[in-house]
């Protein structure tokens, strides 16, 4: 299959078992593990949730895979760059990211992409680390976008 292929596959799966739940962590738990499962290259799956009592700072919440870092700055780091923009980013190479923050340095690429609230807020980054050089491309976006669209209730 290709990678959109397995995205699509994956967006099905997810679907089916996050319908009618409504909590959060739980929803959040189901994308990282299954994503995880899906996809050989995926080293660290999860996500990191903007901390309500911190001002522009994310706080570790579900994931699969080693430690991650307990708390993100939006001002550090590729998920604080995702946070603080907005935007989807795909890292090639994390080592040449200016402020790359090394929770393992295993990882070697990267993508983080926004998870908004049903009222447009920021309400976390779901972030993917790999363990080569280049994992991450545009297929890799459109196929996350439609998983984390609506995905937090």
């Amino acid at each position: 299959m290709t990678k959109a292929e397995i995205y699509a596959q994956a967006a099905r799966e997810i679907a089916a078992v996050i319908d009618g739940e409504t909590n959060n962590v739980a929803r959040m738990a189901t994308v990282s593990c299954l994503l995880s499962e899906a996809f050989e290259s995926y080293f660290w799956t999860g996500f990191y949730v903007v901390d309500p009592n911190k001002e522009e700072e994310l706080v570790v919440g579900p994931y699969q895979g080693t430690l991650g870092c307990l708390r993100i700055p939006f001002s550090r780091g590729v998920c604080g760059a995702a946070a603080r923009t907005g935007e989807v980013q795909i890292v090639e190479d994390v080592h040449a990211f200016p402020g790359h923050i090394a929770c393992d340095v295993r990882s070697q690429s990267e993508i983080v992409v926004p998870v908004y609230a049903p009222d447009g807020s920021l309400f976390a980054v779901f972030d993917v680390d790999s363990m080569q050089v280049g994992s991450f491309d545009a297929v890799d976006a459109a196929g996350l976008a439609p998983i984390l669209k609506g995905l937090i209730v």
